[in-house]
């Protein structure tokens, strides 16, 4: 299998950007104001990038590629090749297990046939309060 590049994965990046842009400019055609009421500000949280003191990571680098792709000049590829070299370089420690959430540890200790998980209690149900079902 051939090794990918930082410069090719930037490419790729930006090309995945790109096409998302035209499936927003799309919308955008057909129903005006939806970049500036909804987008934007869903993307921008998505990019993390109100988080003063946070570090990028791969995670949000599509979104941060997809917002320079609804600016005027779009992505800037020396840019991204810089920021892809600084993130697959940085050393990162293993996410503690409990920062996982209970449902993919489930999921992935069922991958281990070792250790077999024991299904999550029920929630008994609170005496004195009737549950209603509506129709």
């Amino acid at each position: 299998m051939a090794e990918i590049t930082t410069q090719q994965l930037a490419e790729l990046l930006i090309g995945v950007a790109r096409s998302q842009q035209a499936l927003v400019d799309a919308i955008e055609s057909s129903q005006a104001g939806f970049k500036s009421k909804h987008l934007s500000s869903t993307l921008q949280s998505v990019a993390k990038l109100r988080s003063m003191d946070y570090t990028a990571t791969l995670q949000d680098l599509p979104a941060r590629i997809l917002l320079q792709c609804q600016g005027r000049v779009g992505p800037n590829l020396t840019q991204i090749i810089q920021d892809l070299e600084a993130m697959l370089a940085e050393k990162r420690p293993p996410v503690a297990p409990a920062a996982v959430p209970p449902a993919i540890a489930r999921a992935a200790s069922q991958l281990d046939a070792a250790a077999p998980v024991a299904p999550a209690p029920a929630a008994a149900p609170v005496a004195g309060i009737p549950f209603e079902t509506t129709k």
